[in-house]
């Protein structure tokens, strides 16, 4: 592929097509994006420190090979990591430093699959968190990923 051509990929083919993206971007809700992805979510269990979590991979989730974008398994790994921090007992969960994801099968249209949630540490500075997802019907792990998080320190003002 052609550098303009990636330029296009990118951006979109034209300025009037830019500025209607850019028109409609600028009218989505606030955290649009967690909604996008979280939409359909299951609770299947919450306890101190840990979240069960089932969903049916709908079709806004798929990439171009017709399974679960790898985007949006870091932003579940993202979003269900810091949630099990609340679970903890945390008033806050701090600002993501760093988040990995080992990705090791696919998920495919309306499967189910299972994201379990644990938090390793949870500290006064630093929360440490692991993320699972599973394909609910034999356990196969689709992703492994580790969400740590950093707890900035608060005024007692």
């Amino acid at each position: 592929m052609d550098l303009e051509s990636v330029k296009r990929y990118l951006e979109g083919d034209g300025e009037e097509e830019s500025k209607a993206k850019e028109s409609k971007v600028a009218n989505l809700p606030h955290r649009f994006l967690e909604r996008f992805v979280t939409n359909g979510l299951k609770v299947d269990l919450i306890e101190p420190g840990r979240l069960v979590c089932s969903m049916k991979i709908p079709s806004h989730l798929l990439n171009a090979g017709n399974f679960l974008h790898g985007g949006a398994t870091a932003t579940l790994v993202d979003l269900i990591g810091s949630a099990v921090i609340y679970t903890a007992g945390v008033s806050h969960s701090g600002v993501s430093v760093e988040i990995n994801v080992s990705y090791l099968d696919a998920a495919f249209l309306h499967e189910e699959i299972e994201i379990e949630s644990k938090a390793l540490r949870v500290g006064k500075a630093v929360a440490v968190t692991s993320v699972e997802l599973r394909k609910k019907k034999n356990g196969k792990i689709i992703a492994q990923g580790r969400h740590t998080k950093y707890f900035a320190p608060r005024s007692n003002l």
